[in-house]
C-alpha cells in the first residue's frame, strides 16, 4: 500500500514482557480516530482522516490512492480547493484563439458564469450547482442560443481543469446537466423583389455590396474585404481569402475568412458587371490594417468597397448608418433576420433551387462541414414527394400514346 493508517486513539508500546500493546493515548475518545497517510507523487504527504469505526473506509481509500498513482490518474486532493475565478481567470490567459473570440469569451465567462459561479471551489461542483445556474440564466431572459455558447464555455474551463488534474470529472457532462436547446427557427429567405428594393434604398456607392453578397453568398465582412485582386474577371472566379473584423474597442484588422478557410466562388456575368460598373465609379482603394491582432504586421489591400472617406468599412457604423436606413425605406424591419446576412441565405436558396449540391453549396458558403449546411437549409431544398411525382409523370407521360394518332384509330375499329 502507498501509504498505512495511524491510529489516534492508541499507540503501540512494548510491554515487561517484551510484547507490543495497545495504550490509549490523550486524543482516546475525541476527534476522528483514523488518519490515512501516503506520499503524493511530488514528494509531499498528504492525509485524511475517518472516525471510528471506519478505518475499512479509510483502508479502501488509501488503496483507491494508490491504484490512482500506478495509472497515472492520481488528482491531488488540494488542487481542486482553487476557486472557479482563479482557474477560469488563469485558464483564459492561456488562450491562443483570435484576438476577437478571446474578447467574447472572456465577456461572457465574466458577466454570466463568474458572479454566480467564482466564488465556489473546482471540486466542490456537482451537477445540481449548474441545473440551478443554467435556471438562472434562462429566467434571466437571455436566448437560447446564447446560453448554449455559455454553458460550452464554462463546460470547456472545466474540461481543462480536468485535463490540468485539477479535478477528477467535468461536472457539466453529467446526464442530468443539459445545454440549453436552440429555439426551431427556419431560415426565411428574401424574395428577389426585396433585395433588389433594398440595392436601390442603398447610396450608389454601396449598391453592388448587395450584388455580391447575394450573387456569391459572402459574409458581411468578407465582402468588406475583397479586394480587386481577389476577383479574377476572365476565369469567373472571386477567391475569398480576407475579412474585416473589428477588435477591442471597434478597431480594425485583416483576418482570414471564419475559420481560417479560404475559398473560391463562381462569379456570374451579372455580378461581375455590377463590379466592373462600381469600379469604373468608384476605384478600389489601397487600405493598411494590421493583420488578425492589433498588434499584427500590415498587410495593404485595394478594397472594392470603403466608406466615402476611403477607410475600410465599420460593420456597426455601417449597419446603423447606411443598411438599416434602406431597410426602413423599403418598409423592412431591422431586426436580427433582416442584416445583410440575409443576402447569404438568399444565395443559398437560389443555388438549392436550381439544383445545386449541399457539397458545393457547402464549400461556395464557406462552411465548415456540408451537414451543417443541410441542417440550416434542407427545408428549401425540393421534397422528394415532388421530385417522385415529377419523375412517375415524366415516365408516364411519354409512355401515353396520342389522343389523336394512328394506335387510337386502330383501337376504335
Amino acid at each position: 500500500m502507498a501509504g498505512h493508517i495511524q491510529d489516534r486513539w492508541y499507540r503501540a508500546e512494548t510491554g515487561p514482557d517484551g510484547k507490543s500493546v495497545k495504550v490509549k493515548t490523550d486524543r482516546y475518545g475525541t476527534g476522528l480516530r483514523y488518519r490515512a497517510r501516503y506520499i503524493g507523487p511530488d514528494g509531499t504527504e498528504r492525509s485524511k482522516s475517518f472516525p471510528d469505526k471506519q478505518k475499512r473506509k479509510a483502508e479502501q481509500w488509501l488503496a483507491n490512492i494508490e491504484a490512482d498513482m500506478s495509472r497515472g490518474d492520481y488528482v491531488d486532493p488540494d488542487a481542486g480547493k482553487v476557486t472557479f475565478e482563479q482557474y477560469a481567470t488563469e485558464w483564459m490567459t492561456t488562450q491562443i484563439t483570435d484576438p476577437l473570440t478571446r474578447e467574447s469569451v472572456e465577456s461572457r465567462l465574466r458577466l454570466h458564469a463568474i458572479p454566480h459561479l467564482g466564488a465556489r471551489s473546482m471540486s466542490s461542483f456537482t451537477p445540481s450547482h449548474l441545473r440551478l445556474w443554467l435556471r438562472i440564466l434562462e429566467d434571466r431572459g437571455l436566448s437560447a442560443g446564447y446560453r448554449r455558447g455559455i454553458f460550452a464555455h464554462v463546460s470547456t474551463v472545466f474540461t481543462a481543469a480536468v485535463e490540468d488534474r485539477i479535478i477528477r470529472v467535468n461536472p457539466c457532462s453529467a446526464r442530468s446537466v443539459r445545454a440549453p436547446r436552440l429555439e426551431p427557427r427556419k431560415v426565411k429567405p428574401w424574395p428577389i423583389r426585396r433585395v433588389m428594393g433594398v440595392r436601390e434604398a442603398l447610396p450608389e456607392r454601396y449598391q453592388a455590396l448587395v450584388s455580391v453578397a447575394a450573387g456569391l453568398g459572402l459574409r458581411q465582412g468578407e465582402v468588406f474585404g475583397l479586394a480587386v485582386e481577389d476577383v479574377d474577371f476572365l476565369s469567373g472566379v472571386v477567391h475569398v481569402v480576407r475579412q474585416v473584423k473589428l477588435l477591442h474597442r471597434h478597431r480594425a484588422v485583416f483576418a482570414p475568412p471564419k475559420g481560417g478557410k479560404e475559398r473560391d466562388v463562381p462569379l456570374p456575368e451579372s455580378v461581375a458587371f455590377a463590379l466592373a460598373r462600381h469600379l469604373k465609379n468608384f476605384p478600389a482603394t489601397e487600405i493598411t490594417l494590421p493583420w488578425k491582432t492589433l498588434d499584427g504586421p500590415p498587410a495593404t489591400a485595394a478594397l472594392l468597397f470603403t466608406g466615402s472617406m476611403g477607410l475600410a468599412l465599420d460593420r456597426n457604423r455601417f449597419n446603423d448608418r447606411v443598411w438599416r436606413p434602406a431597410l426602413r425605406a423599403v418598409d423592412v424591419e431591422t431586426g436580427r433576420d433582416n442584416g445583410m446576412h440575409a443576402l447569404r441565405h438568399f444565395y443559398a436558396s437560389v443555388l438549392l433551387d436550381a439544383g445545386e449540391s449541399i457539397k458545393a453549396l457547402s464549400e461556395y458558403l464557406g462552411h465548415h462541414d456540408p451537414g451543417f449546411t443541410l441542417r440550416t437549409y434542407t427545408h428549401l431544398m425540393p421534397s422528394s414527394g415532388t421530385r417522385t411525382r415529377a419523375a412517375v409523370d415524366r415516365v408516364f407521360r411519354d409512355g401515353e400514346p396520342a389522343d389523336d394518332g394512328p394506335e387510337t384509330a386502330q383501337g376504335s375499329e
